[in-house]
């Protein structure tokens, strides 16, 4: 049996990223009761809000599912006290040191996942005793690895680093991708972008509409003195490239993101000032699907190029 799948209890090995102010409730349940595994996205929730999303989650499906969480969040004590209280079976942490709570969470039966995107942090990550790792590469939305190291690269080096169940993303949006992963070593893999343009989503349509839009080209990633992130192009987008050839301060950068700026864009639907983030696949989507129509045509086109490359 697939790792993934027996290590979740799920039917396919496909992970939907927990992605900020795209994640509720909505697209997590309907990722689980598809085969996947769905997850909330924490990261811009309020502890109370993650409750609700939770607890809407629970009564929307029997299958599996988990909480995103960011250890830089503020309130990331409550978050994690919540999800202890919820009995959330599964948590997938980021932006961190996984050692901080992985025992924790591990000690109320959690299972715990983290995103990396090198392999200095891989072997951190089993230092601490992780049950699978998330390798991020380079084309990924939302932040990002400050090597800029390509997922096709990133797999390989992760797999020969460890032994432990590893999910490959970045880049990830059909059954192609897939397929590729896997063969480089991945026992799963993690899918952030192609979900943003799904019904389920909690993205403003606008949003949707622009990733759809998207062509090569379309996204670059910015923000690399500060937290690297992959950002459409858009005004907002090319007031901090200016500001970044002029070389101004960080404090200046800061103060231009302001707050509420993803928000802003990828929630609010201000396509022109807000902030939106998603990845290089993008200009491989062409259209806003339903969960189960994406992860069913993921799994129909993995089974038939993989039948396809058994003829040689």
């Amino acid at each position: 049996m697939n790792k993934i799948c027996e290590l979740f209890g799920i039917e396919y090995p496909i992970i939907q990223g927990g992605m900020i102010w795209c994640s509720g409730w909505e697209l997590a349940s309907a990722v689980s009761n598809a085969g996947g595994l769905g997850l909330i996205g924490a990261g811009s929730m309020y502890p109370e809000v993650l409750r609700e999303h939770i607890q809407k989650t629970k009564a929307s499906t029997n299958k599996p599912f988990g909480v995103n969480l960011p250890l830089l969040y503020k309130q990331i004590e409550d978050h994690i006290q919540i999800v202890i209280e919820e009995k959330v079976p599964i948590v997938f942490t980021s932006a961190g040191n996984p050692k901080k709570y992985t025992s924790t969470l591990k000690e109320q039966g959690i299972k715990v996942a983290h995103v990396i995107a090198n392999t200095k942090f891989a072997l951190k990550c089993v230092e601490a005793g992780v049950d699978a790792i998330v390798a991020e590469g380079f084309e990924a939305g939302g932040h990002n690895g400050f090597e800029e190291t390509t997922t096709m690269t990133l797999i390989p080096l992760i797999r020969k680093t460890i032994e432990i169940p590893l999910i490959a993303a970045g880049g990830i949006g059909c059954g192609r991708s897939m397929l590729a992963a896997m063969a480089l070593g991945a026992d799963g893999v993690q899918v952030g972008s192609r979900f943003v343009a799904s019904v389920e989503s909690s993205a403003h349509n606008a949003f949707k509409q622009k990733v759809v839009e998207a062509k090569e080209g379309s996204t670059e990633l910015m923000l690399k003195k500060i937290v690297p992130v992959r950002l459409l192009k858009n005004t907002f987008y090319q007031e901090l490239k200016t500001m970044e050839n002029e070389h101004v301060g960080i404090s200046k950068l800061v103060d231009h993101l302001g707050k509420g700026r993803a928000k802003k864009g990828m929630f609010e639907g201000d396509i022109i000032e807000g902030e939106l983030e998603i990845g290089q696949i993008s200009a491989n989507i062409d259209d806003v699907s339903t969960v189960s129509e994406i992860v069913q045509s993921m799994i129909k086109e993995y089974r038939e190029q993989k039948k396809r490359l058994f003829q040689f």
